[in-house]
């Protein structure tokens, strides 16, 4: 199994944190709201997942999104996939629909 495949079927956790835990999470997280069904969410993967490999303290989270689901509601989430990225809670950038790994890349900047 490659580590495209490995994402994928781990891919997206069911919700599990509050918007209001989400300002609480230390350090740099990147949330990523989505679905595996998603083939917007698909074709973003690879370039999503090669960045997140090159930033070894940064924690992604990637989150299932949809209808009545809260937290992705909480970021005024509307298309997926959504990037937002947090530095000790706080939200610094948001990145929506990203095709190749230097525009994550730019999203990552943000955190320098």
């Amino acid at each position: 199994m490659n580590m495209d495949q490995a994402d994928t079927d781990s891919a997206y956790a069911e919700e599990t944190l509050t918007f209001e835990q989400t300002s609480e999470l230390p350090g740099k997280v990147l949330l990523e709201f989505g679905a595996p069904w998603c083939g917007h969410c698909q074709a973003a993967s690879a370039a999503i997942n090669e960045v997140v490999n090159e930033h070894t303290k940064l924690r992604h989270i990637k989150i299932y999104d949809g209808k009545g689901k809260r937290l992705g509601r909480g970021f005024k989430v509307k298309l997926w996939p959504t990037l937002i990225l947090l530095d000790n809670g706080q939200e610094v950038g948001r990145l929506v629909r990203p095709l190749r790994a230097d525009e994550v890349r730019e999203l990552m900047s943000k955190l320098n």
